[in-house]
């Protein structure tokens, strides 16, 4: 588990996810409407070049994952660095909860999907990230109160991701309850739970630990475009 996670990106779109890959080889990226991950074999000239060659122009930019930042080469520049919390789940087995509030959202629910992420930025979020797999939200007379759903698989492992409430729902339970129904679904099909969150959501980080999500390490993260 540990060298998949170290480099959650790269055995994802090398591994269950490389039919979402638009580039493979010395450098891997996910499909742009998916989002903007992306992972180089090694931090190679060669592979610099092979992730540069992926880039469509001056407005497009990919973001790596890593343990280590990797100095870029020349032909990009940096838009942003963050950290990042890899936490991985040790509270045992998740229990079915039937809960009514929780629906399954569809293509139908996109725009408001897209609108909650855009707005309270669990991660990064395009035009195709809903489709990663199931996602679930909680609604309030009728608008789309939080949500959470998946994102990268690795052998044996998921991720929990989007997981985002508006501001105003928050404190209700929303969040918890329906990191629980995507997880149940993991844990349903042999797949263990994992989840990044930013290193300065604090409040995240204590709602995780107190479901029994455990910190792994710290991972890095890095937004380039051409330069």
């Amino acid at each position: 588990m540990s060298d998949l996670l170290d480099r959650p990106v790269w055995h994802a779109l090398t591994g269950r996810q490389a039919h979402l890959a638009v580039a493979q080889g010395a450098a891997v990226r996910i499909d742009p409407g998916y989002g903007v991950f992306a992972a180089l074999r090694e931090p190679s000239a060669e592979c610099w070049d092979a992730l540069a060659a992926t880039l469509e122009g001056p407005d497009d930019a990919v973001g790596l994952v890593e343990t280590d930042l990797p100095q870029p080469s020349a032909a990009f520049q940096v838009l942003r660095e963050a950290e990042l919390v890899q936490m991985v789940w040790y509270g045992g087995e998740v229990p079915f909860e039937h809960d009514p509030r929780i629906a399954l959202l569809g293509q139908a629910d996109a725009a408001e999907m897209a609108e909650l992420a855009h707005a309270t930025e669990p991660g990064p979020w395009s035009t195709r990230t809903h489709e990663y797999g199931a996602f679930y939200g909680i609604r309030v007379d009728g608008r789309l109160a939080a949500m959470a759903g998946e994102r990268l698989l690795l052998p044996g492992l998921a991720e929990v991701s989007g997981v985002c409430t508006w501001p105003e729902f928050r404190g209700q339970g929303m969040a918890a309850a329906l990191v629980r129904k995507v997880m149940h679904g993991f844990q349903k099909r042999g797949d263990r739970p994992f989840l990044h969150c930013y290193g300065d959501n604090i409040g995240a980080i204590r709602l995780y630990e107190k479901m029994g999500f455990r910190l792994r390490r710290r991972l890095s993260l890095l937004v380039l475009a051409l330069a």
